[in-house]
C-alpha cells in the first residue's frame, strides 16, 4: 500500500476517498473536460456520473493509486457516450420524422395491381389494430414496423430502457396477434 499526498492506494474508507477526491479533484477533472467535449453541461453531468460511478466500484475494486486520473478518465468515456446516445436520438428522431411526413402519402395511394394488398392499406389496416395497444406498446409496435428502427433506436426516442422497449414490442406483438385472431377465424 502507497501513501500519496493523503491518498491510500487500494484500500481505505471509499466513501470517504470519493469525498476527498471531490474536494480536492472536482474542479481539475471538469476544467479538463470542458477543454475536451467544449460545453460546460455536458462536462459537468459527465463528472457527475464518474463521481457516481466512483462510489458504485471503489468499495468493490478498491480506491485507485491516482484517483483524479481515474475520475478523469470516467468522465471522459461518460461524456463521449452522452454525446454518441444524442447523436443516435438525432439520428433516430430525424428518421422518425421522415415516417411521419410519409404519412399523408401513404393513406392516398390506391390499388395499383388489382386485387393484391397495397402497402398503403397494409399500413392503414395495422395503424387501426394498433388501437387497440397501450399508448407505449402502439409506439413502440409504430417505430419498428413503420420507421424500421432497433430496438436501440426505439430506446433512444421514447428514453426507455432497452430492455422495457423489448418488454413493450413482445407485449404489443402478443395483443396484436391476439387481436387478429378472430379475423383469421372469419376468412
Amino acid at each position: 500500500m502507497t501513501v500519496r499526498d493523503g491518498w491510500r492506494a487500494g484500500s481505505g474508507d471509499p466513501p470517504a476517498a470519493v469525498e476527498l477526491a471531490f474536494r480536492r479533484e472536482w474542479a481539475a477533472v471538469l476544467a479538463t473536460l470542458i477543454r475536451h467535449v467544449g460545453d460546460f453541461q455536458l462536462a459537468e453531468d459527465a463528472v457527475q456520473d464518474a463521481f457516481a460511478a466512483a462510489l458504485a466500484t471503489w468499495p468493490r475494486d478498491g480506491v485507485p493509486a491516482n484517483p483524479g486520473a481515474w475520475l478523469t478518465v470516467a468522465a471522459r468515456r461518460r461524456a463521449i457516450d452522452r454525446l454518441r446516445r444524442k447523436q443516435a436520438y438525432c439520428r433516430a428522431k430525424e428518421r422518425y420524422q421522415v415516417y411521419l411526413n410519409e404519412q399523408p402519402a401513404a393513406a392516398q395511394e390506391s390499388h395499383s395491381h388489382g386485387d393484391d394488398i397495397s402497402r398503403s392499406d397494409l399500413r392503414n389496416f395495422l395503424h387501426r389494430r394498433l388501437n387497440v395497444l397501450p399508448r407505449h406498446q402502439r409506439e413502440a409496435l409504430e417505430l419498428a414496423f413503420f420507421a424500421g428502427m432497433s430496438h436501440r433506436e426505439i430506446a433512444s426516442v421514447t428514453r426507455a430502457p432497452l430492455g422495457t422497449v423489448k418488454t413493450r414490442l413482445e407485449l404489443g406483438l402478443q395483443k396484436l396477434t391476439q387481436s387478429l385472431r378472430p379475423l383469421r377465424h372469419k376468412i
